[in-house]
């Protein structure tokens, strides 16, 4: 199965349409229709509403009944490329699997799929071992738990109710194939290997992306393309890593680009941006929101250097990563603030919580601007369900749950989302995806150039040569225009706050 060249979007069932049949009805309706020809539908396996919205699966096998069934999926994937989370590291403390080691400890068969700290250091560890292994959050990922007769330190490298994986047990193989087989049945077309970067713990090391990851990566990536399923690597790290990581797997997320966007709209400075831009790998996802945080470790320095080693300098440097945190902060009145790090539970240390539309103090035409250079990116696009409505952040969620995340994570009514529909912003966002989804011109390369504050990316068709499409962005103004056609047809210029009526470039995508 090959996925199509087109903008995809990002939801939860139950936040976007209620349940699966109510996600496929709108991405089938007229209102949204030609937008998006892919979806990536964020967990809903049993269940889909735990302590982490749905990642920490007790049956990652089902379907949540509350959201639908595998039929759902697979009539969803008729019209649109599906793409699910495969959640590789861990499960949940409620799984039936865990719930049995926990009452028979080594006697249950399930005992090896789980990771102890015994299990990964026999003989013990030493405080530098420890002190080594990289974590998204603070302190060790262990969590005391009495297993059986004896109480014994599970590795959790999120929470304490995410029970990480022996992903090289014949246990946790078998228990990730029938994940596989499942979503291949639905005729899902990507999957997105949670997490991915801690799956593999190593001893001596840092256990994040070490070379058994690599080879754990590749390994099962072989079986998904067995079974005619694409995959696609999530991991927040330093910016060469994601590169590496491009030239063995489907496809890797471009989590640099929102920070360095934001960073050239904030200053009017494109040059890491552009530096970017022409070291990236193409067989990328282009995001600049997604149910998580904007990152920024994407664009800092390598974290993950071992003692004594040269420093790693990142596409920022830390006085600009700390001037983009306080511009959100400032942009945010403080609601980012509030969500993000200490501030909130659940907490991750390398992203900030805000809406893309809120980071950019709801300016539609810096908005747009961003969305724009996001389309004109190569790779395949999505976008966030929150960010297609131009939403703001939901500090009265974030105020009832307390989770920092939950901040980016709106539950859209019906009324809403019609309300919504008719804004301007969301109009003219709608209409260059429709432009960017039709137009042949983004199968081909991009030519990058950056005058002044003046930023432009050409791209030209492969399987239409002569198709081309030109965005030029004043990253100063934030004030961002196309043009399009084909052969030696100059094209019009069109600032991108027109599109989205009757002659938005979706509706002229031929260069008509």
């Amino acid at each position: 199965m090959s996925l199509s060249n087109a903008v995809q979007l990002i939801a939860y069932a139950d936040r976007f349409g209620g349940d699966l049949p109510g996600l496929t009805r709108l991405l089938r309706s007229p209102e949204l229709a030609g937008a998006f020809g892919g979806v990536h539908v964020l967990p809903f396996f049993t269940p889909f509403d735990g302590a982490d919205a749905g990642f920490d699966p007790v049956d990652h096998t089902a379907v949540d009944p509350r959201l639908g069934t595998w039929d759902d999926v697979r009539d969803l994937a008729r019209t649109h490329d599906v793409v699910v989370d495969l959640i590789v590291n861990h499960v949940s403390a409620d799984s039936a699997a865990f719930q049995d080691v926990r009452a028979r400890g080594d006697a249950s068969p399930w005992a090896p799929m789980f990771l102890t700290m015994a299990s990964v250091f026999p003989d013990g560890a030493t405080e530098d071992e420890l002190t080594r292994i990289y974590r998204p959050r603070p302190g060790l990922p262990f969590t005391p738990v009495r297993l059986g007769d004896r109480q014994r330190y599970v590795w959790t490298t999120f929470t304490p109710q995410q029970v990480d994986i022996d992903v090289r047990s014949e246990a946790g193989r078998a228990y990730l194939t029938s994940i596989l087989d499942a979503v291949a049945a639905a005729d899902v077309a990507l999957v997105r290997l949670d997490a991915v970067g801690y799956a593999v713990k190593t001893p001596g090391s840092t256990s994040f992306m070490t070379p058994e990851t690599f080879a754990f990566i590749e390994e099962f990536t072989a079986q998904a393309r067995a079974r005619g399923v694409d995959v696609l690597v999530e991991v927040h790290s330093y910016y060469r890593r994601q590169v590496e990581i491009g030239r063995s797997v489907d496809l890797v997320y471009d989590f640099a680009l929102p920070p360095l966007v934001l960073h050239a709209l904030y200053t009017g400075d494109g040059r890491a941006l552009v530096r970017w831009l022409g070291e990236r790998p193409v067989n990328a996802v282009t995001v600049l929101d997604t149910h998580d945080g904007i990152g920024v470790i994407d664009v800092g320095p390598d974290q993950t250097v071992e003692p004594g080693d040269e420093p790693r300098p990142g596409l920022l440097t830390p006085a600009q990563i700390d001037e983009l945190v306080e511009g959100i902060h400032a942009r945010t009145g403080g609601a980012s603030a509030r969500a993000t790090g200490a501030a909130a539970s659940n907490l991750d240390l390398y992203q900030v919580n805000s809406t893309f539309y809120d980071a950019l103090g709801r300016d539609d035409a810096r908005y747009l601007a961003a969305r724009a250079v996001q389309l004109f990116t190569p790779g395949i696009p999505q976008v966030y369900y929150v960010g297609a409505l131009a939403g703001g952040n939901d500090v009265d969620l974030l105020a009832r749950t307390g989770v920092g995340r939950d901040i980016n994570r709106h539950r859209y009514t019906d009324a809403e989302i019609a309300a919504d529909l008719r804004r301007p912003v969301v109009a003219a966002l709608l209409g260059l995806c429709r432009f960017r989804t039709a137009h042949p011109a983004f199968d081909g390369p991009a030519d990058v150039g950056l005058d002044g504050s003046r930023l432009t990316i050409a791209r030209r068709g492969v399987a239409v040569p002569d198709a081309w499409a030109t965005l030029d962005v004043d990253l100063a103004s934030g004030a961002a225009r196309i043009a399009w056609g084909q052969g030696d047809a100059s094209g019009v210029w069109e600032d991108v706050l027109s599109t989205g009526s009757d002659g938005s470039p979706g509706a002229r995508a031929d260069g008509g």
